[in-house]
């Protein structure tokens, strides 16, 4: 399979529909009455080609190891706009799936998963509305080559038994440079757990090699915000990468929206886990009624089986708006992936309120950075004083009089300052230091608490850019 040359799908698109801009594209919608497994646990409805979707998707349901394709038909929509239907002949074709169930409450049916665009997808846990995505394969991001987009061009889509809790989702995944084999068992719940299992087989050799992918937003929160007129406080669907090393460290890495691209590696050996998370769950730290921040999911990727070495990069994009994904988190394994290979990864997805992984510590809650100094003095060119927030775990039951230090190292910055204290709240400490840079590159920062050489916190990690 992977020594054939890569055939993109070819399907002739309206004007119309190529045209087409969003609220347009929100117009075409599936008719409900329509759904695939309409009387089961799960129910299947399939997204109309057209604006951002131009790339045709075959569809087929597999019963009893037998597939049927599943065939487009303009019946299956409604229109809000007779224009947006001329010129839609039978073989179209679609452009994604999604899958219904039960996920909030036992009478409704409620979108669990979808697959729309190359070789994104996207899942809620309960209460949850869409937020991040994740990615089939992330070929060749921020290397000389340019980024190469993988695409699924064909599901095979199993029909569950009546009592099943799993549905189960095979696809096609290809591309210039790799092709791949998918399959993905979905069970919804209050933390929707996604097992995929890939087998890739590379046509060409890859420079960069993504794993795992995860994209999402992240525009300003209290580490980093811009200079913008914007009532909100927050505006992200993430503020975090967490990483659990084989090493059994957990460490956090706030998000920023950089000036320019920037790409950060955690070297690591058969990771047990990394995501991107949404920690901050309060709606007054987002103030924002419609797009509801603090109820998006966050993901959390689990490797199944000796993944070797590597590194989870963190890939950061400067974006004016909310509405461009700038964030990325993938494994990027070690081993040359040079044409001919042939890859196995399998792992597992959980999307839901929180990460299955998190440690029984504490866990950073909040960054701040400000003028180095006491309050209220001018700022110095090459000074910086943080603020680093950890709650959880022992940390409330703490005294508010006990000796708890924070350990802070830099690189290529002096360090100043340093204080741990605990708020008023009476449940989250604080570390306060100051750092004066040394170097003109960016400097790495690290802190975690301890109390007589006994960690109490996870590691909270840091890049300082100026």
């Amino acid at each position: 399979m992977g020594t054939r040359a890569y055939d993109p799908p070819r399907a002739p698109l309206p004007k119309n529909l190529a045209e087409l801009g969003y609220d347009g594209y929100r117009g075409i919608r599936f008719r409900p009455d329509a759904a695939l497994w309409r009387t089961g646990p799960f129910e299947a409805e399939f997204f109309h080609r057209g604006f951002l979707f131009r790339t045709p998707v075959a569809m087929n349901e597999v019963v009893d190891d037998k597939a049927t394709p599943i065939l487009f038909d303009p019946s299956l929509f409604t229109y809000s706009e007779a224009a947006f239907s001329e010129g839609v002949t039978p073989d179209l074709g679609f452009a994604g799936m999604r899958l219904h169930a039960p996920l909030n409450r036992p009478d409704v049916y409620d979108e669990a998963i979808s697959f729309l665009g190359a070789s994104y997808f996207r899942a809620l846990g309960r209460g949850n509305v869409y937020g991040l995505s994740a990615r089939g394969l992330l070929v060749n991001a921020a290397t000389q080559r340019g980024e190469e987009f993988p695409i699924f061009r064909e599901f095979w889509l199993e029909r569950p038994a009546n009592d099943s809790e799993v549905a189960t989702i095979f696809a096609l995944l290809d591309s210039d440079s790799v092709v791949g084999a998918y399959r993905f068992k979905v069970e919804p719940g209050m933390t929707t757990v996604v097992t995929v299992e890939s087998r890739l087989f590379v046509r060409k050799g890859i420079e960069k090699l993504g794993i795992a992918p995860l994209t999402g937003m992240f525009v300003f929160g209290e580490n980093d915000r811009a200079a913008l007129a914007d009532y909100r406080p927050e505006v992200h669907d993430c503020d975090g990468l967490a990483v659990w090393t084989g090493a059994g460290e957990h460490v956090w890495r706030p998000l920023e929206n950089p000036d320019t691209l920037r790409v950060s590696s955690f070297l690591d050996r058969r990771p047990r886990g990394f995501g991107l998370l949404q920690r901050d769950r309060a709606f007054e730290s987002y103030q924002d009624t419609e797009a509801r921040y603090e109820r998006r999911p966050s993901a959390w990727v689990e490797p199944l089986g000796d993944w070797g070495e590597g590194a989870v990069q963190l890939l950061e994009l400067p974006t004016p708006t909310e509405f461009n994904d700038n964030i990325s988190a993938y494994w990027v394994p070690r081993e040359e992936i040079a044409a001919g290979r042939e890859l196995a990864y399998r792992y597992r997805l959980h999307w839901g309120d929180a990460s299955p992984a998190e440690p029984d510590a504490g866990l950073t809650v909040a960054t701040r950075t400000g003028h180095a100094g006491i309050s209220g003095s001018l700022p110095k060119a090459g000074e910086r004083k943080f603020a680093v927030d950890f709650a959880g775990g022992q940390l409330a039951a703490v005294p508010a009089d006990t000796p708890l230090e924070a350990a802070v190292t830099a690189s290529g910055a002096e360090l100043s300052a340093i204080i741990c204290v605990k708020l008023p709240d009476n449940k989250t400490w604080r570390a306060l230091f100051d750092a004066t840079r040394q170097t003109g590159n960016a400097i790495e920062l690290r802190c975690f608490l301890h109390l007589a050489g006994r960690a109490l916190t996870e590691t909270w990690s840091y890049q300082w850019t100026e």
